[in-house]
């Protein structure tokens, strides 16, 4: 067996790892990086791979030539296809999650908060391009590792916003889950179908007309205090 990390130097000063952006960085066969910047550059090609053919028709071969590396290389990073499609959706469903805690951060009027919320939906499929689909359409969505990060990234959303949605209203905790759950369900249809229609509204638009829709129903609840 290859010991992990062999012919990869280790980084000096390691870092969480962020959201890939498909990007034409691969190196020519030999080129030594350090370790993350492999690995990240690993992702990058994986990304590509699995949003041109899925995970099904995606091979590991096609993915460490896209990289311009041996697959010695690829599997010293990523023990199989599973282990590096999860890898990739990780970093996609903690890049969701954070833009939409950001975005109920970002102001103390809830109106605006709305409209932030619903746009983090926005931003992120307009941001990763097809790679979207790796969180919310993926093929393998019935393998239960997949399917538990897929509902995490909606869940872990819709907890974030039902926290503020339970702080500032006489709402029930279940009541205020509930509501969570579906302006996230909303921002992430709408979203998704935005993409689709090749943004024929601009974002900015999309987004003011959608946060409307949501903004009508829950200033309907009292603020508390």
């Amino acid at each position: 067996m290859t010991p992990r990390g062999a012919g990869e130097p280790p980084d000096a000063h390691p870092h969480k790892e962020t959201a890939v952006t498909a990007t034409p960085d691969a190196k020519p066969r030999g080129t030594r990086l350090p370790r993350m910047a492999r690995r990240r550059q690993l992702l990058s090609a994986a990304q590509e791979v699995f949003v041109e053919n899925g995970y099904h028709a995606a091979a590991m071969d096609d993915i460490a030539e896209r990289a311009g590396v041996s697959k010695p290389v690829l599997y010293q990073h990523f023990p199989g296809k599973l282990e590096l499609y999860l890898a990739l959706l990780d970093l996609h469903v903690d890049d969701m999650v954070s833009r939409c805690r950001q975005a109920l951060a970002s102001t103390t009027d809830n109106k605006q908060r709305v409209q932030a919320a619903i746009g983090a939906f926005f931003d992120f499929v307009s941001s990763q391009g097809e790679a979207f689909r790796l969180v919310f359409e993926s093929d393998l969505r019935n393998a239960a590792p997949v399917r538990e990060r897929m509902e995490r990234s909606l869940r872990e959303s819709a907890e974030a916003i039902s926290q503020v949605i339970q702080e500032d209203t006489g709402c029930s905790s279940d009541e205020a889950h509930l509501l969570g759950v579906g302006l996230v369900g909303m921002a992430e249809v709408s979203a998704r179908y935005w993409l689709s229609s090749q943004g024929s509204i601009p974002k900015e638009a999309a987004t003011q007309l959608m946060a409307r829709l949501a903004w009508r129903g829950i200033s309907g609840f009292p603020r508390t205090g």
